[in-house]
């Protein structure tokens, strides 16, 4: 029966030729680890069986690809899902440096502008040297895998804080300097937080909280009863957290523990507990005495990031905030009773770490290129005008050889409000907030005149951005066009689209797990 044994570097040889993109010895033993595919051992060695590995292929891989098609149409190419990559590498070094709604995976960038050829991408559009533009920088992807691929590019941005995050992506640090100002600022943290019993109370809160657990939500007991149906989740979590809040409210009276700020009329007040807000405010008065413009840039997304986590929300709303948390809940996410957060030290010191790691990754990768993001609307913006500005030898070089086209995912018509995402960031640091000059944000909806106006700013951005290019450009735009507005786009900005890629875009971060896709349209100067 397994006549035929592969070593498990055979088998990622083996089962890249399967699937047509790279699968690494890496995934292969975790196949084995979890019992996707049989350990088997011949002379000592670890093995596995063509059949076992095909089996898996056609009952996973290949039944996936089978429901996407059924569900989203046969032209869906499953090469562009890259269900192989793994999570670590979809949000591999600087990606993860700060959370950002709506980002596509750093591996279909990559895939579009590096220069390699398949069956479905036959053609080599940008080459080393050259300069890609992402006039909807968002959080910088392009810009990072630009570099990564040997590759100038530039970003646009309405945004600010967008653009923060993008360069910070981007840019040469002090990493020495940057540990000594994480150290002096995380200790005069724990110094601040040690003055408050906030450390006693949230020791108290867990300790009661892993009794009541253990006795109401034993693991796996619980989760065993409720896949059987055996228990109403909504009225017996209703019931925990009925019974828990006493015990609750006697640690918050007991260490006069402060809740709700004493206002709510923006983000900060609202969002986050008192306590939580008074670390933030004092975290951000020291990282204004950093006098390192870059250092001080790169500390600023670490707070950031740092209270995105911490806010007054339940751990299944963090994408999507419903209504702030101050007490004790039951949490859908984990089964069992959970509590808001307290204190910020535990997220700020971890993340101060992580990004460490993160720069010093990509820096091995880094190559000696240009990129940049600018603020601006691109719509109207004078790109080489407004690069001049920040830098002039980076200016030069795109000025002389010209841009050579674009990879770049549009916001789609009424979906995100891309300031609202960060409004913490903004009420905390004071960027100019540009929300009028978004291109189909949430507040304008979905419906015809949205369309129409969505339509008209991203042909007017073309047109703009065209005056820039070489003759011979490309330009790749990612959207999901349910509304078939690309087409009437590409003509308006003298384009005509010469190809289209659809994509299924898997393992979404948000709660809809339904069959989605998108499309890669390729756009050309009509003739």
């Amino acid at each position: 029966m397994y006549n035929e044994l592969l070593s498990v570097p055979e088998a990622s040889a083996w089962a890249t030729a399967r699937v047509g993109r790279n699968v690494t010895a890496s995934n292969i033993a975790y196949l084995i680890q979890y019992g996707r595919v049989r350990k088997l051992s011949n002379n000592g060695g670890t093995f596995v069986a063509v059949e076992d590995l095909e089996n898996y292929y056609n009952s996973y891989d290949g039944v996936r690809e089978l429901n996407y098609k059924a569900r989203l149409g046969d032209d869906i190419n499953w090469t562009l899902s890259f269900s192989q990559v793994k999570e670590s590498e979809s949000t591999k070094h600087v990606h993860r440096l700060h959370p950002y709604k709506g980002k596509f995976i750093p591996q279909l960038v990559e895939y579009f502008i590096d220069d390699h050829t398949d069956s479905f991408k036959r053609d080599v559009y940008f080459h080393q040297g050259d300069t890609i533009l992402d006039p909807f920088s968002g959080s910088g992807t392009t810009m990072v895998q630009a570099n990564e691929c040997g590759m100038n590019a530039i970003g646009i941005d309405i945004s600010a804080f967008n653009a923060l995050i993008a360069n910070c992506k981007v840019s040469k640090y002090d990493i020495n300097e940057i540990n000594l100002e994480i150290q002096r600022i995380s200790q005069a943290l724990r110094d601040f937080v040690s003055k408050t019993k906030i450390a006693e109370f949230e020791e108290r809160l867990l300790i009661e909280l892993n009794k009541f657990n253990s006795e109401y939500f034993p693991v796996p007991d619980y989760k065993y009863r409720l896949r059987q149906g055996e228990i109403n989740e909504r009225e017996y979590s209703r019931e925990m957290e009925e019974r828990f809040l006493p015990i609750y409210n006697s640690l918050v009276k007991e260490y006069d523990v402060k809740l709700r700020q004493k206002q709510d009329s923006n983000f900060l007040e609202k969002w986050f507990l008192q306590q939580v807000r008074d670390e933030i405010d004092f975290t951000f008065e020291r990282l204004k005495e950093v006098k390192n413009p870059q250092t001080k840039k790169i500390l600023t997304i670490i707070l950031s990031r740092t209270m995105r986590s911490c806010r007054a929300t339940t751990h299944s709303d963090l994408a999507t905030l419903i209504d702030p948390v101050t007490t004790t809940y039951y949490c859908t996410k984990h089964g069992k009773m959970c509590k808001p957060l307290f204190s910020i030290v535990k997220w700020w010191e971890s993340y101060c770490k992580d990004t460490i790691v993160r720069l010093n990754n990509f820096d091995s990768k880094r190559t000696a290129t240009y990129q940049s993001c600018l603020v601006g609307d691109s719509r109207n913006i004078d790109i080489i005008g407004e690069l001049k500005k920040r830098n002039p030898s980076f200016a030069s070089i795109a000025e002389k050889k010209k841009i050579a086209g674009i990879f770049s995912s549009p916001p789609y018509v009424g979906m995100i409000d891309y300031h609202e995402q960060h409004a913490y960031a903004y009420d905390l640091f004071g960027f100019e907030r540009r929300d009028g000059s978004e291109i189909g944000p949430l507040f304008k909806g979905k419906g015809k005149e949205a369309q129409r106006s969505y339509a008209e700013g991203i042909s007017q951005v073309l047109l703009n951005c065209k005056r820039f290019f070489i003759e011979d450009y490309n330009v790749f735009l990612v959207a999901n066009d349910k509304h078939n507005l690309y087409p009437t786009i590409a003509e308006n900005a003298g384009m005509q689209i010469v190809n289209t890629f659809r994509r299924p875009v898997l393992n979404r971060s948000e709660k809809d797990k339904t069959a989605y896709s998108e499309t890669i349209f390729h756009l050309r100067e009509a003739k």
